[in-house]
Protein backbone atom coordinates (compact mmCIF):
# COMPACT_ATOMS: atom_id res chain seq x y z
CA UNK A 1 0.00 0.00 0.00
CA UNK A 2 1.34 3.41 -0.87
CA UNK A 3 0.80 6.78 0.76
CA UNK A 4 -1.94 7.66 -1.74
CA UNK A 5 -3.91 4.63 -0.53
CA UNK A 6 -3.38 5.68 3.08
CA UNK A 7 -4.83 9.10 2.24
CA UNK A 8 -7.77 7.53 0.44
CA UNK A 9 -8.44 5.31 3.45
CA UNK A 10 -8.22 8.34 5.76
CA UNK A 11 -10.61 10.36 3.57
CA UNK A 12 -13.03 7.42 3.58
CA UNK A 13 -12.93 7.15 7.38
CA UNK A 14 -13.23 10.90 7.95
CA UNK A 15 -16.17 11.05 5.51
CA UNK A 16 -17.88 8.23 7.41
CA UNK A 17 -17.31 9.90 10.77
CA UNK A 18 -18.34 13.40 9.68
CA UNK A 19 -21.02 12.53 7.15
CA UNK A 20 -19.49 14.98 4.71
CA UNK A 21 -16.27 15.97 2.98
CA UNK A 22 -12.95 15.36 4.73
CA UNK A 23 -11.20 18.61 5.60
CA UNK A 24 -7.45 18.74 5.11
CA UNK A 25 -7.11 19.52 8.82
CA UNK A 26 -8.96 16.33 9.76
CA UNK A 27 -6.80 14.36 7.31
CA UNK A 28 -3.64 15.88 8.75
CA UNK A 29 -4.75 14.85 12.24
CA UNK A 30 -5.73 11.35 11.11
CA UNK A 31 -2.42 10.76 9.33
CA UNK A 32 -0.19 12.76 11.68
CA UNK A 33 1.11 15.00 8.88
CA UNK A 34 1.10 18.76 8.40
CA UNK A 35 -2.01 20.40 6.88
CA UNK A 36 0.20 21.56 3.98
CA UNK A 37 1.22 17.95 3.25
CA UNK A 38 -2.39 16.82 3.41
CA UNK A 39 -3.44 19.62 1.08
CA UNK A 40 -0.68 18.76 -1.39
CA UNK A 41 -1.64 15.06 -1.50
CA UNK A 42 -5.34 15.88 -1.87
CA UNK A 43 -4.39 17.96 -4.93
CA UNK A 44 -2.47 15.02 -6.39
CA UNK A 45 -5.38 12.66 -5.72
CA UNK A 46 -7.74 15.12 -7.38
CA UNK A 47 -5.44 15.25 -10.44
CA UNK A 48 -5.68 11.44 -10.61
CA UNK A 49 -9.49 11.57 -10.48
CA UNK A 50 -9.67 9.82 -7.08
CA UNK A 51 -11.11 12.73 -5.08
CA UNK A 52 -13.05 15.89 -5.66
CA UNK A 53 -11.81 18.78 -3.58
CA UNK A 54 -13.73 21.93 -2.84
CA UNK A 55 -11.69 24.66 -1.19
CA UNK A 56 -12.73 25.35 2.42
CA UNK A 57 -15.10 22.35 2.38
CA UNK A 58 -12.88 19.34 1.92
CA UNK A 59 -12.28 16.23 -0.13
CA UNK A 60 -14.84 13.68 -1.28
CA UNK A 61 -13.91 10.35 -2.83
CA UNK A 62 -14.91 9.58 -6.39
CA UNK A 63 -16.19 6.07 -7.18
CA UNK A 64 -12.64 4.99 -8.15
CA UNK A 65 -11.22 6.60 -5.03
CA UNK A 66 -13.76 4.89 -2.80
CA UNK A 67 -12.95 1.50 -4.35
CA UNK A 68 -9.26 1.99 -3.61
CA UNK A 69 -10.04 3.28 -0.11
CA UNK A 70 -12.11 0.18 0.71
CA UNK A 71 -9.30 -2.03 -0.61
CA UNK A 72 -6.79 -0.13 1.55
CA UNK A 73 -9.02 -0.46 4.61
CA UNK A 74 -9.40 -4.18 3.98
CA UNK A 75 -5.61 -4.55 3.78
CA UNK A 76 -5.31 -2.73 7.09
CA UNK A 77 -7.92 -5.04 8.63
CA UNK A 78 -6.04 -8.08 7.31
CA UNK A 79 -2.87 -6.76 8.97
CA UNK A 80 -4.68 -6.27 12.26
CA UNK A 81 -6.12 -9.79 12.16
CA UNK A 82 -2.76 -11.33 11.23
CA UNK A 83 -0.98 -9.51 14.03
CA UNK A 84 -3.62 -10.51 16.59
CA UNK A 85 -4.74 -13.97 15.51
CA UNK A 86 -1.47 -15.39 14.16
CA UNK A 87 1.31 -13.48 15.92
CA UNK A 88 -0.57 -12.59 19.14
CA UNK A 89 0.78 -9.02 19.07
CA UNK A 90 -0.77 -6.96 21.88
CA UNK A 91 -0.23 -3.52 20.32
CA UNK A 92 -1.57 -4.62 16.93
CA UNK A 93 -2.94 -1.15 16.03
CA UNK A 94 0.46 0.50 16.24
CA UNK A 95 2.16 -2.37 14.42
CA UNK A 96 -0.48 -2.38 11.67
CA UNK A 97 -0.01 1.37 11.12
CA UNK A 98 3.75 0.85 10.77
CA UNK A 99 3.39 -2.07 8.35
CA UNK A 100 0.56 -0.57 6.31
CA UNK A 101 2.71 1.55 3.94
CA UNK A 102 4.97 -1.36 2.96
CA UNK A 103 2.41 -4.13 2.38
CA UNK A 104 1.46 -4.70 -1.22
CA UNK A 105 -1.63 -6.46 -2.59
CA UNK A 106 0.15 -9.80 -3.08
CA UNK A 107 1.35 -9.93 0.54
CA UNK A 108 -2.08 -8.83 1.79
CA UNK A 109 -3.75 -11.60 -0.23
CA UNK A 110 -1.36 -14.19 1.21
CA UNK A 111 -1.86 -12.94 4.76
CA UNK A 112 -5.61 -13.06 4.17
CA UNK A 113 -5.32 -16.82 3.64
CA UNK A 114 -3.87 -17.13 7.17
CA UNK A 115 -6.43 -15.11 9.10
CA UNK A 116 -10.02 -15.67 10.07
CA UNK A 117 -11.37 -12.45 8.59
CA UNK A 118 -14.96 -11.52 9.34
CA UNK A 119 -17.40 -11.69 6.40
CA UNK A 120 -18.44 -8.06 6.97
CA UNK A 121 -14.85 -6.79 6.52
CA UNK A 122 -14.10 -3.91 6.04
CA UNK A 123 -17.54 -2.60 7.13
CA UNK A 124 -16.71 -3.91 10.61
CA UNK A 125 -13.96 -1.29 11.00
CA UNK A 126 -14.59 1.08 13.91
CA UNK A 127 -12.79 4.36 13.18
CA UNK A 128 -13.07 5.51 16.80
CA UNK A 129 -11.25 2.39 18.02
CA UNK A 130 -8.98 2.35 14.93
CA UNK A 131 -9.61 -1.38 14.65
CA UNK A 132 -12.05 -4.00 13.49
CA UNK A 133 -14.99 -3.84 15.90
CA UNK A 134 -14.64 -7.61 16.44
CA UNK A 135 -11.07 -7.09 17.66
CA UNK A 136 -11.88 -3.94 19.64
CA UNK A 137 -15.06 -5.37 21.16
CA UNK A 138 -17.17 -2.47 19.92
CA UNK A 139 -19.48 -4.18 17.40
CA UNK A 140 -22.54 -3.83 19.65
CA UNK A 141 -21.86 -0.09 19.98
CA UNK A 142 -21.53 0.28 16.19
CA UNK A 143 -24.78 -1.62 15.54
CA UNK A 144 -26.60 0.45 18.18
CA UNK A 145 -25.40 3.64 16.47
CA UNK A 146 -26.89 2.65 13.10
Amino acid sequence: MNSADQYLKAIFLVQQASGGPASTGALADQLDVSPASANEMVGKLEDRGLVEHEKYKGATLTADGEGRAVDALQTYCILERFLTNVLDVQDYRSEARQLEPVIDETVADRLDMLVDREPDCPECFDPDADACCHLAGTCDELEAGD
